[in-house]
């Protein structure tokens, strides 16, 4: 028994019925979700205006993440931090080696979080340093 108080006082701590009570109205609340949703919806309609024409491309039909095609993800992150100021993920970084060869490598991830005239600018950003001779 002390055993277990000890994992329930570390790790199940009860919250308040008046905390409980708020909670409960805060995760009813679709309308941001709603409002959200739409939000990412037209940030991807611009990344697809932007680089429809990217061999590879493939536009998003979910999340905060636009995933781009590139030779070197890492080579690409170095050149957009350098010579743009904007920073992404390599996509090497977030999968692993599959025999003998990592999936994401020849991506980066973008970020969607920004405000949309800023990631509007970034995404143009992005294309005319990466993509545009």
């Amino acid at each position: 028994i002390k055993e277990m108080k000890q994992l329930r006082n570390y790790s199940g701590a009860p919250n308040p019925t008046p905390l409980q009570t708020v909670a409960t109205a805060v995760w009813s609340d679709e309308n941001h979700v709603i409002e959200n949703r739409k939000l990412y919806q037209e940030k991807y309609q611009i990344a697809d205006n932007i680089f429809k024409n990217v061999k590879g491309y493939n536009s998003p039909q979910a999340g905060f993440f636009l995933w781009l095609p590139v030779k070197n993800g890492e080579q690409a992150t170095l050149k957009l931090w350098k010579e743009a100021g904007i920073r992404v993920l390599p996509g090497s970084y977030l999968s692993r080696d599959v025999s003998n060869k990592n999936p994401g490598e020849n991506y980066i991830r973008v970020a969607m979080v920004a405000p949309f005239e800023e990631t509007k600018r970034g995404l143009q950003t992005i294309k005319d340093n990466l993509y545009t001779l």
